[in-house]
């Protein structure tokens, strides 16, 4: 597993990256009323808006850690977008992306450097 600073976690699998927010992301927005869904097979560039989501306390902007083309979105999340933010790290994933760069997960932080960092933002 793989994070950023904007609170997206990544878990690679060969080419395919899954996507989805932290737990630390999730405590902040609260409960998620909605997320508008990925466009499956849009490419996008790492840094790029993934999608919208929106909770009882804030929309916020979720984006892409990798670069490639979005192969696979969470159809859970139309009916129950609360899945993303109840399950932030397993079930309430958002997209699956087909990398183009591999290698730019490697420039992610590891779970040590993210929970070092989310210490100096407390």
């Amino acid at each position: 597993m793989y994070y950023t600073k904007d609170h997206e976690w990544v878990k690679v699998e060969g080419n395919t990256a899954t996507v989805g927010i932290t737990e630390y992301a999730a405590k902040q927005l609260g409960d998620v009323t909605f997320v508008e869904k990925p466009v499956t097979g849009k490419d996008i560039k790492k840094g790029q808006v993934l999608c919208d989501v929106e909770s009882v306390k804030a929309a916020s902007e979720v984006y892409s850690p990798v670069s490639g083309k979005i192969a696979q979105v969470n159809g859970s999340m139309e009916e129950f977008p609360g899945i993303v933010s109840s399950l932030p790290e397993s079930d309430g994933w958002i997209a699956k992306i087909e990398m183009s760069d591999p290698s730019e997960a490697s420039q992610l932080m590891n779970a040590q450097q993210y929970g070092d960092y989310i210490r100096t933002i407390k």
